[in-house]
């Protein structure tokens, strides 16, 4: 008798790193992804953390061929309120019998801590399919798998604020100064992906302003309607 895959969620942050993650975990025999999960500022109607527009997060997922559920979180937010507003997700997914979940993190094992605690409250089980790779040669390994990304939020303490924006390749890379992760994993830059790995097929977007707010710079992009 064959053994089913497990069925899993994917935390979906609307960038490169879960770009990737979901790509390896969909390459696990054992692993079946039902569903992409984010979570949202309800304020803004953008991807917490990363700034991203919703509906770009909602086409992503149709690229993807994944239904997506939202966790709106307020702003800001309490981590009570975090915790309870993602608790009553999870329930919603093991009541389905889903009850594993996929992150992109490669490090940080006190984030992965806090993961594995708040999911075994739960009754699910993270898997982390990138944790570990080293980030120069990961890097490279997104840019040549034809993974298209910009930046959509960085932090000016560590890196140039001129950086906002661009194009996540080769030239991005060599313009980050020594210190900064070429994988952003220490909180340095975040993305938006518009292909890559699993897409059915390219967004379309354009950049719209960067502006700086408590302590971040941040860069917009939106559908682009006009595209054909």
């Amino acid at each position: 008798m064959t053994n089913r895959p497990t069925r899993a969620v994917m935390s979906w942050s609307s960038g490169k790193d879960s770009t990737f993650a979901l790509h390896a975990a969909r390459q696990q025999a054992d692993l079946q992804i039902t569903h992409l999960l984010t979570t949202v500022n309800e304020m803004h109607d953008r991807v917490a953390i990363h700034g991203v527009r919703s509906d770009i997060l909602r086409v992503q997922a149709k690229a993807l061929g994944l239904p997506l559920v939202e966790v709106p979180l307020p702003y800001p937010c309490s981590n009570e309120i975090y915790e309870a507003r993602m608790a009553n997700a999870l329930a919603g997914f093991t009541a389905q019998g889903i009850t594993d979940y996929v992150f992109g993190d490669l490090f940080l094992e006190d984030v992965r801590g806090y993961r594995d605690t708040q999911l075994a409250r739960a009754g699910m089980t993270g898997h982390y399919p990138l944790w570990g790779r080293e980030t120069a040669e990961l890097s490279r390994e997104m840019i040549a798998s034809g993974l298209v990304a910009n930046i959509t939020t960085l932090d000016p303490k560590r890196m140039p604020k001129q950086l906002c924006g661009a194009s996540y390749d080769d030239a991005f890379l060599q313009a980050l100064p020594a210190t900064v992760d070429p994988c952003g994993k220490n909180g340095e830059f975040h993305t938006v992906v518009s292909y890559g790995p699993g897409f059915s097929h390219p967004l379309k977007l354009k950049q719209g302003e960067t502006i700086e707010r408590e302590g971040f710079v941040y860069t917009d992009f939106m559908l682009d309607s006009t595209a054909a």
